[in-house]
């Protein structure tokens, strides 16, 4: 019994994913990482900047998943980010990898 157990418990070790793990993971899934960075402005803010920026703003998921599928230009700076739509990141990979990034 205890066997079966250990084994189990390595299995299970194998399979799950940290919520931390699953949402870097999707972010270079959709190659956001090409233009965005943890801590350091490349062509568009760190998400350390953004999550500042929207921290306590109770509607920061739906407004940041607007402005992904949307794109635009004018809130950080002149360079336009293009949009970003279901086929590139679905919607539950969208409102996980915003969730990870306002909880830097």
């Amino acid at each position: 019994m205890k066997i079966t157990q250990f084994v189990c418990a390595i299995a299970l070790g194998m399979v799950a994913v940290s919520p931390v793990q699953a949402s870097e993971e999707i972010i270079k899934k959709a190659r956001c990482v090409a233009c965005h960075a943890v801590d350091q402005k490349r062509v568009g803010p760190a998400y350390k900047d953004v999550a500042a920026k929207y921290k306590g703003q109770g509607d920061a998921v739906a407004v940041l998943s607007a402005k992904v599928r949307n794109g635009g230009t004018g809130n950080w700076g002149q360079i336009p980010m293009p949009p970003h739509g279901a086929d590139k990141i679905s919607d539950a990979d969208l409102k996980a990898a915003i969730e990870w990034i306002l909880k830097l």
